[in-house]
């Protein structure tokens, strides 16, 4: 049986040292997520449900698949995810050093609830999750509202919030946020057969730079529910929050 009282469970299920992991679940204690409430109560631990959760978004296995895993029912994993997921949530960053250097893309996630989801441009019915990371740390810093995968991403930079959540920081992007105001390659005018040099050397830089938000994409869908998300609702954006979160506390050390 899977359980957080046995370390060699904790990095494989959440990318975090143990001590990490009980830093999360300290804090969610702090702030009353194990408090008694009324009704039946909790058959496992809290370090068991974080743990729980952590194994549903890593692995995106059934409920009915994983909660014999944990010696708990499918109806009880499934209110295990339903409540520690959102409390497992990122919290944005409120303020900015005045030289910040900010990155963000968006990125889709296939999702099954077609009430939130549209088809986009991979196909599937998706979800489009801005992201903004700090150039330096590569940590998360904003994660925006999902939007319909048929939105492109100038439009749902403003629409999801991440624009607004961004502040006054300067913001690198690709060549997708036109108009936005946002750091953009430089693109050839109207008859313009190449670039100068000095516009091709800034593209190169630019590109290095922004990959860094690709990496931490790459790093985020480790996770599988962000390739086949079967939540509905809001599921899917709890989902991305707390990978976020997790991203950020296994990038702090």
């Amino acid at each position: 049986m899977i359980t957080a009282s046995e370390p060699s469970w904790i990095a494989p299920f959440t990318g975090m040292a143990p001590r990490q992991f009980n830093r999360v679940v300290r804090a969610l204690r702090r702030e009353g997520a194990d408090i008694a409430r009324r009704g039946r109560p909790w058959g496992i631990s809290l370090e068991d449900r974080v743990l729980l959760v952590a194994a549903y978004w890593r692995t995106n296995l059934t409920l009915r698949q994983l909660a014999p895993l944990f010696g708990v029912s499918k109806s009880a994993a499934g209110r295990i995810v339903r409540h520690v997921g959102p409390l497992l949530a990122f919290r944005p960053r409120k303020r900015f050093h005045k030289d910040a250097v900010l990155i963000v893309d968006g990125t889709l996630v296939p999702t099954r609830d077609h009430a939130v989801a549209e088809r986009s441009k991979n196909y599937r019915y998706s979800t489009n999750h801005q992201v903004v990371i700090d150039a330096d740390t590569r940590l998360v810093v904003v994660v925006g509202r999902p939007l319909p995968g048929n939105r492109n991403d100038c439009q749902a930079w403003e629409l999801s919030g991440a624009k607004a959540a961004g502040g006054n920081a300067a913001v690198i992007a690709d060549g997708g946020y036109r108009g936005t105001g946002l750091v953009i390659p430089h693109r050839r005018d109207p008859g313009q057969s190449e670039l100068p040099a000095w516009k091709e050397e800034h593209n190169a830089a630019h590109r290095t730079i922004r990959a860094r938000v690709e990496h931490v994409f790459a790093r985020m869908k480790t996770w599988k529910i962000l390739r086949d998300c079967r939540l509905k609702g809001d599921g899917v954006h709890h989902a991305m929050l707390g990978i976020a979160h997790l991203h950020n506390v296994g990038r702090r050390g």
